[in-house]
């Protein structure tokens, strides 16, 4: 699934042990989907910083930041919507010094940058993507957007074990 333009071979830098460098790239961070719905971040491709530093002959330490704004659907009135994201992660690559700590998103000195920012943003999104922190919804007895009409009522449901008493005539 991965194609050679998402992924940045670390090696090019040339860093020693505990050498360090900031990068500014991009990635693509790809769409989500919510309840049928799809989400889009924006813009595509993403600005991205990563910081790499160079543990050691064996190992890797990097920072990845980046922020992007979600586009899609309300969860709750179904207009409109869109929220801000800021996403800063860290990933760990070391072979040696006792504790292996191994990235799904190194190999050797290959980063799959792509896919670690597409898996970043997925661990950073709310679990809901609404319009406003206050939106009302929808009315769930008629459907109408209950932002445009915040003071809309329906009468009461009748019990219907009550209902023989509407049959009674009074003279």
């Amino acid at each position: 699934m991965a194609s050679d333009s998402e992924k940045f071979d670390l090696a090019i830098l040339g860093l020693s042990p505990v050498e360090g460098k900031r990068l500014e790239l991009e990635a693509e961070l790809g769409e989500f989907e919510f309840a049928g719905e799809p989400y889009r971040p924006e813009p595509q491709p993403c600005p991205v910083v990563v910081d790499v530093t160079r543990m050691n002959s064996e190992g890797w330490s990097l920072k990845l930041q980046f922020e992007t704004t979600m586009r899609g659907t309300c969860m709750r009135c179904l207009g409109p919507a869109e929220r801000k994201i800021t996403v800063e992660v860290r990933e760990v690559d070391q072979l040696d010094g006792g504790e292996e700590l191994d990235s799904p998103y190194l190999n050797g000195s290959i980063v799959s940058l792509d896919q670690w920012a597409h898996d970043s943003l997925a661990l950073a999104l709310p679990t809901q993507v609404i319009c406003k922190p206050q939106c009302l919804g929808l009315c769930p007895r008629c459907g109408i957007d209950l932002n445009l009409d915040p003071g809309h009522e329906h009468e009461a449901d009748k019990d219907p074990r009550w209902s023989k008493l509407d049959e009674l005539k009074f003279d």
